[in-house]
């Protein structure tokens, strides 16, 4: 749908998983790789989650995880599952009767922690929850919370006492014929998360979710998941992700599908390309950046902006992205529409001409799709 064609080296092979259900939303095999966040409300409070879910879904989120710690959690969550827009996977650490509860509650997914969870006996509870109520299971394995055994064992986390709590908790799940299971091994550290993860990938066809956890803020924490995560992706492994920052968790939404549209792994809403500006710049370009960023939040239909401050590299630019403005002199500059030349336009006017070309392009794919599902 968008200008620039995908060109063989720059396809990402992905590793061949199995696929489940998250509610409404495959993960493994064909389907896309889905984004997901994380509630930081007082789950109790009912409406105060559900803001935060419908926000996130509003940008993206394909799957919510909401935090089930105590009864009155999983007696909200009931309602919550009944009006979010996204399925919600309820998170279960050391109460394997939250798991339970939040299973009857309607939860699309349960994520447990093997190392927390319990003995065997529990974990075989929960199973039958899920299997008795239709939810996915999420083996979550954490470097900070692993067996004690394993860490006696390796005498620390390491990747392979990782994956290993990660298979012990497989085989239990398949032991109980439950085979509706993704699966994670997260750290806080790039290099233990991407060494784990790698070694799981080989050992299980199960669908991955990815993360490294605890990243940080907004800043240190993206680009630490972008380290850790992209490069994973790259290598064609991870099915569904998760970007943890110590912020709004719409922006960890947003950071999500970053990273995956820099991939070409998904391909939601508009791709700006831009230039860092310089004295060379024709018209105030980190403003207009900023500008078009909010006013285009709304667009869900792929496409490419290119929007770069001068000659040297805007008309290269602009052959390659579906709409592009490039500076030039005068107070003007030159908008392309397909990589061509198409009419000058004011550098007062050009944020509003820009998001009107960009709306008036998603509204005609939007007709386009519409009508192509409609002869399916």
């Amino acid at each position: 749908m968008t200008h620039n064609p995908i060109r063989p080296w720059r396809n990402v092979e992905r590793r061949k998983s199995r696929q489940i259900m998250v509610g409404k939303v495959p993960v493994g095999g064909d389907a896309p790789i889905s984004v997901q966040t994380m509630t930081n409300t007082d789950t109790s409070d009912v409406r105060a989650t559900l803001d935060q879910i419908i926000r996130a879904a509003d940008v993206g989120a394909d799957i919510v995880r909401v935090s089930t710690p105590d009864e009155a959690s999983t007696q909200a969550l009931r309602e919550i599952v009944r009006e979010s827009p996204v399925p919600i996977v309820a998170d279960i650490h050391f109460h394997y009767k939250r798991a339970i509860e939040a299973a009857e509650a309607g939860a699309a997914c349960l994520r447990i922690n093997p190392g927390n969870i319990g003995d065997a006996k529990r974990v075989r509870e929960v199973v039958k929850a899920a299997k008795d109520h239709g939810c996915s299971i999420r083996i979550g394995v954490n470097a900070g919370s692993l067996e004690k055994h394993l860490l006696e064992k390796y005498g620390e986390p390491c990747p392979a006492a990782m994956v290993e709590s990660g298979l012990d908790h497989i085989k239990l799940l398949q032991d109980n014929d439950f085979h509706e299971f993704k699966i994670s091994v997260k750290a806080s550290d790039v290099f233990l998360s991407a060494a784990a993860y790698q070694e799981l990938a080989d050992a299980t066809d199960a669908p991955i979710h990815l993360g490294i956890t605890e990243a940080g803020g907004l800043i240190s924490g993206t680009v630490k998941s972008a380290i850790g995560l992209g490069n994973l992706l790259w290598m064609g492994i991870g099915d569904t992700i998760r970007v943890s920052l110590s912020a709004d968790p719409v922006e960890e939404v947003k950071v999500g599908f970053e990273i995956l549209k820099s991939l070409g792994l998904r391909t939601r809403g508009v791709q700006i390309i831009s230039c860092p500006s310089c004295a060379r710049q024709g018209f105030d370009v980190i403003r207009t950046v900023e500008a078009l960023e909010k006013r285009l939040e709304h667009i869900k239909m792929p496409m490419s902006l290119s929007i770069i401050g001068c000659v040297v590299n805007g008309p290269g630019e602009a052959l390659m992205t579906d709409i592009g403005f490039t500076g030039g002199g005068a107070g003007s500059g030159m908008v392309y529409l397909a990589g061509k030349q198409d009419h000058k336009m004011s550098n007062e006017q050009m944020v509003d001409h820009i998001v009107g070309l960009v709306e008036e392009r998603a509204a005609k794919l939007e007709a386009e799709q519409a009508e192509t599902e409609a002869a399916e």
